[in-house]
């Protein structure tokens, strides 16, 4: 399968987000920014892959390996198709036009 650009945009709460952040900030490098507001760490980035689910699922075990009890709400887009996902379970996928 032929690697594919994604714009990722998803939240994320941890009970130690400190630990979290630097693990986000490694996994998207300079591809994107990565804030904490409050409780709760936003990131917006953009990554390559084959598919969402594949960097989703990379994303989530990164950080769980960090802290098991973080959760990710996201949005992965690429071209005209976005795929959201709580966790490691899809939500849907929805066609922008």
């Amino acid at each position: 399968m032929a690697s594919k650009q994604f714009t990722l945009k998803a939240t994320v709460s941890s009970d130690n987000p400190s630990a979290i952040m630097s693990v986000v900030e490694k996994f998207i490098g300079t591809t994107g920014t990565v804030s904490r507001k409050a409780e709760v760490i936003e990131i917006i980035a953009v990554l390559e892959g084959d598919s969402a689910r594949e960097l989703n699922r990379m994303l989530l075990s990164e950080m769980r390996r960090v802290e098991k009890k973080t959760r990710m709400r996201s949005e992965w887009s690429s071209g005209k198709t976005v795929e959201s996902f709580f966790d490691y379970v899809p939500k849907g996928i929805h066609r922008l036009d």
